[in-house]
């Protein structure tokens, strides 16, 4: 069975269950409750640190998240406080005990390097995080297929709309390859602990939906899908947006309240929506709130428009 047979067979299942689920009895006949929305919302770790001091803690962003009622925390990797197993058996019961589900490990690694050697290097941290996550019980983490880094600064990288000159020597079909060649080897461990990986358009490789796309379609496994984040196309993002959404196994949605910490998009949540519904997303929705106004202050006026948006 490969990835689209089995997510459609997985959507067929889904679909039975919630009409079991929205089903009550009255007397002996069965009737069907009103349909209500399947879009689950979480909030990013991120939406309360910008790499600046100081970190939010995790257990803060669960508390804060549970405050604010919604159902999942996506932790960001570089947040965390340790990885030590009674640290993530301590945020694992944090989050069960404040009714958050942990819905996803968003990690970095970069795949587009010519040495083997820096290659496995990036495989491995991925394998390590895959194990984190499982030890957590999250379900998912983020990948990214990383960049030809001729552009060293980031802040550089944000002028020049993401865009970089390849290395030199090299082409962009070998970074393509490098890049699956990673994933795949990362795809075995994933599938072994249960933990589904999500390639997200981000910078590099995966700055375009025909470079996401290209990728995704050269593994056939159910266990990869894309990650589909609302802010890094930034041209034109709506018809981008429509090219990823029927791969689309997890969804980070930036906003900018107060301004953006390096760009500010204007972004139509109701259209997204119908995005995301055109193609039968039911997943989570995870904010990742990267405006300048206070955290407390934008991510509660994020959620209740995104809210107002997905329902």
């Amino acid at each position: 069975m490969n990835k689209r047979q089995f997510l459609k067979s997985t959507a067929s299942i889904t679909g039975l269950a919630s009409i079991g689920s929205a089903c009550k009895t009255v007397g002996t006949k069965v009737q069907l409750a009103p349909d209500r929305a399947r879009i689950k919302l979480g909030i990013s770790s991120y939406s309360y640190w910008h790499f600046r001091d100081p970190k939010t803690s995790i257990e803060t962003v669960i508390d804060k998240s549970a405050a604010l009622g919604v159902e999942g925390v996506d932790i960001l990797h570089r947040q965390m406080d340790s990885e030590d197993i009674d640290y993530l058996q301590k945020l694992k019961r944090h989050a069960f005990i404040n009714g958050i589900d942990l819905i996803a490990l968003s990690i970095h690694q970069d795949f587009v390097d010519p040495d083997p050697k820096v290659r496995q290097e990036h495989i491995d941290h991925t394998i390590k995080c895959i194990n984190l996550a499982h030890e957590m019980g999250i379900p998912c983490i983020r990948l990214n297929s990383g960049r030809w880094n001729t552009i060293k600064s980031f802040n550089d990288l944000m002028t020049a709309r993401g865009l970089e000159p390849i290395l030199p020597g090299h082409t962009e079909d070998e970074g393509f390859q490098w890049c699956i060649d990673s994933i795949e080897k990362c795809l075995v461990h994933a599938e072994r602990k249960g933990v589904l990986l999500a390639l997200e358009n981000h910078w590099g490789l995966t700055r375009t939906p025909e470079g996401l796309l290209r990728i995704l379609n050269s593994i056939d496994s159910p266990w990869l899908g894309a990650l589909l984040d609302t802010g890094n196309f930034l041209e034109n993002p709506y018809e981008k947006l429509e090219k990823v959404a029927p791969e689309a196994v997890f969804v980070q949605a930036k906003t900018y309240y107060g301004g953006g910490e390096w760009y500010t998009l204007d972004l139509d949540y109701n259209r997204i929506a119908r995005i995301l519904k055109d193609v039968g997303y039911h997943g989570y929705v995870s904010l990742e709130f990267e405006g300048k106004a206070p955290s407390d202050k934008g991510v509660a006026q994020s959620v209740s428009m995104l809210r107002s948006a997905l329902s």
